[in-house]
C-alpha cells in the first residue's frame, strides 16, 4: 500500500470520526463518498481544462478575466461534456469551495454555494449524451439534513471540516498506474458495507470472492466485449472483472436500490470508466429488466444476488427468460430466477458465475425441476464450488458458486469443496491468495483432487437425482485414529488406584484433625 493510500485511509477515518456522532455508518459512508466524488470530478475537470488550454499557455483559473473568457469557456464546456460528460466552472471546483469555507482559519458559510455547485454539475449534462449517467447522482448528499447538525452554522462547520480534511490529500490522478482514489472509494464501500439490505439477503461481496468470480469468467480470455451484473450493487464485481483482462468493451448492470445505484455510477466514473462505456439501470431486474439490456447478450456475467429473496413471478409467468423451464422459482426464494435471467442474457461464447446459498444445490419441487432442466436438457452447468461459511459481512451462512456456460462440449460437472480452505481473521473467515489460486487452477484444469474436487459424469448426477450437494461427490471424510481399548482400560484401572490412594490420604488428614471425611 502506497504512502498516499495510507494517508487517505487515515483521513477517511478522521472524517468518519467527525461524522460518527451525528449519523449511522451507512449515512456517513454516503456523505464521505459524495464529497470524495465531488473532489474527483473537480480534479478531473481541472486537468482536462488545462490540457485543452495548453496551446494557449493558459491554466483554467487564468480564463477568468481573460479577454476571450466567454469563447474559451464555451469551447471548454463543449469539449468537457464530450470527454468527461459534465462541466464545472473554475469557481465551482472543490479546492475553491474548501478555501472559501476556511478562509483565514475561520469557517465561512458555503452550504448554499456547495448545493448550487452539486446541482450545476447535474444540470450541465442536460441534453447531452451523459445526462442519464449523471442524473440525481448527488441526491443522497443532503446538505439540509439535521444529521449534519441542528443549526445551519453547525452543518456548515461540519461540512467545512470534511472538505478541509479531503483538501489535504493528493489523489494523484495524473499517475495512470496509481488508482489511489478508486481504491479508497472501494475501501470505504467495503468498510461500511451497507446494512440496509441485509434483511433482504443483500450483502457486499468481499474482494476475495469478487476475484474468484472475475477469474472464473475470464478464463482463457484477454479481452471481453461486455460484462454484466444483474444485481450490481456498488459495481465492485464489474470493476474486478476489468482487472483480470486487458480490455472490457462495455459494462452493464442493474440495481434496485436507488442509493446503491448512485454509488455504482460514481464508482464507475471514479475508476475512470468513460460514461459512454457503462450502462447502469435502476429497477428490479427480475420483474423490470432494463429495456436496453433485454435484447443484448453478454460475454461475461457475474453476480452476488440477494440470498433467497422474495419475488412476484405472477406478472411475468410467460416471460421468455422463464417459460422454457415449465416452472417458476418459488415466490419465497428467487435464487433460481436470477440464474434463469442470467443464462438467458449470456452470449453463446460466454461464462457466468454467481454466488448463491447452498439451498439451490438440493432443494426440491420447482427448484429441483429447474436444476434438472439446466443439467439434463440444456447441459449448461459447468461447475459447483463450495465456499467457507462466514466470509460475507453480516451473514455466516456457507455459500457456493455456480458456473454456467451456453455451449458446453462435455457433460461432466466439476465439484470443488473449498469450505475448509480459509484462515480465521478475528471473527471473519478469509480466503488467502493460495486458497484462491487452488480454486481457479482446479477449475481451469478440471482436476479431481483427493478430498477437494471431483469431475462427475452426467450419469452420476442423474443417480443422485440431480442433487448437487457437494459431499455426494467430494468425499472429505477423515478416518479417526483407531482407539486401543486395552490401553484405555489399563489407564482407567490405574486412575481408579490413584483415586483410591488420594481418598485414603484425605481420610488420614481428616482423622488427625478429628473431622468427618467428605466421602
Amino acid at each position: 500500500m502506497s504512502e498516499n493510500q495510507l494517508q487517505l485511509q487515515q483521513t477517511l477515518w478522521n472524517i468518519a470520526n467527525d461524522l460518527r456522532g451525528n449519523m449511522d455508518a451507512d449515512d456517513f459512508r454516503d456523505y464521505i463518498l459524495g464529497f470524495i466524488f465531488y473532489k474527483y470530478l473537480s480534479k478531473k475537470m481541472s486537468l482536462h481544462a488545462n490540457y485543452i488550454l495548453k496551446p494557449d499557455n493558459l491554466t483554467y483559473n487564468e480564463v477568468i478575466g481573460h479577454e476571450k473568457e466567454e469563447i474559451l469557456f464555451q469551447e471548454i464546456k463543449f469539449m468537457a461534456l464530450d470527454g468527461l460528460g459534465y462541466f464545472l466552472h473554475p469557481t465551482e471546483l472543490f479546492d475553491e469551495l474548501a478555501k472559501r469555507g476556511n478562509a483565514g482559519g475561520v469557517n465561512k458559510f458555503i452550504l448554499e454555494d456547495l448545493q448550487k455547485v452539486l446541482t450545476n454539475i447535474e444540470q450541465s449534462t442536460m441534453g447531452s449524451e451523459s445526462e442519464e449517467d449523471f442524473g440525481n447522482l448527488f441526491e443522497d448528499l443532503d446538505l439540509t439534513s439535521s444529521k449534519l447538525g441542528k443549526t445551519e452554522e453547525a452543518k456548515n462547520e461540519l461540512v467545512v471540516k470534511v472538505l478541509t480534511h479531503l483538501q489535504n490529500i493528493d489523489f494523484d490522478l495524473e499517475n495512470d498506474e496509481n488508482d489511489v482514489l478508486g481504491d479508497a472509494y472501494e475501501y470505504l464501500i467495503g468498510q461500511f458495507a451497507s446494512g440496509a439490505g441485509k434483511k433482504a439477503g443483500e450483502f457486499y461481496t468481499p474482494q476475495q470472492v469478487s476475484k474468484i468470480l472475475a477469474q472464473l469468467v475470464t478464463t482463457d480470455k484477454q479481452r471481453l466485449k461486455s460484462v454484466y451484473d444483474p444485481t450490481c450493487g456498488s459495481g465492485s464485481l464489474l470493476l474486478r472483472v476489468a482487472k483480470e483482462v486487458q480490455e472490457v468493451g462495455a459494462f452493464y448492470g442493474q440495481e434496485s436500490n436507488p442509493t446503491t445505484y448512485n454509488l455504482c455510477r460514481m464508482n464507475m466514473i471514479m475508476h475512470d470508466v468513460h460514461y459512454k462505456k457503462f450502462d447502469i439501470y435502476n429497477e428490479d431486474t427480475l420483474v423490470n429488466p432494463s429495456p436496453k439490456h433485454r435484447e443484448q447478450r453478454f460475454e461475461a456475467i457475474v453476480a452476488n444476488p440477494p440470498f433467497s429473496a422474495k419475488w412476484n413471478p405472477d406478472s411475468i409467468i410467460s416471460d421468455e427468460r422463464f417459460s422454457p423451464y415449465g416452472k417458476m422459482a418459488p415466490k419465497s426464494k428467487a435464487d433460481f430466477a436470477f440464474v434463469q435471467h442470467m443464462i438467458h442474457q449470456l452470449d453463446d461464447n460466454g461464462t457466468m458465475a454467481c454466488v448463491l446459498p447452498h439451498g439451490v444445490l438440493f432443494r426440491g419441487a420447482a427448484e429441483g425441476h429447474i436444476r434438472k432442466y439446466l443439467i439434463e436438457d440444456k447441459n449448461q452447468l459447468d461447475a459447483v464450488i463450495g465456499l467457507p461459511a462466514n466470509i460475507f459481512y453480516g451473514t455466516s451462512i456457507p455459500t457456493c458458486i455456480l458456473v454456467l456456460k451456453k455451449n458446453r462440449t462435455t457433460k461432466d460437472i466439476l465439484f470443488i469443496d473449498a469450505s475448509n480452505a480459509f484462515e480465521k481473521v478475528k471473527t471473519q473467515n478469509v480466503l488467502t491468495a493460495t486458497h484462491l489460486q487452488n480454486i481457479i487452477e482446479t477449475y481451469r484444469t478440471k482436476q479431481t483432487k483427493d478430498k477437494y474436487s471431483y469431475l462427475a459424469t452426467l450419469e452420476e448426477v442423474q443417480e443422485n437425482d440431480y442433487n448437487l450437494n457437494i459431499p455426494r461427490y467430494v468425499d472429505t471424510f477423515e478416518e479417526e485414529e483407531l482407539v486401543d481399548l486395552k490401553a484405555v482400560a489399563t489407564d482407567l484401572q490405574n486412575l481408579e488406584k490413584d483415586i483410591a490412594a488420594t481418598d485414603q490420604t484425605i481420610a488420614n488428614f481428616c482423622k488427625e484433625l478429628n473431622i468427618e471425611t467428605p466421602f
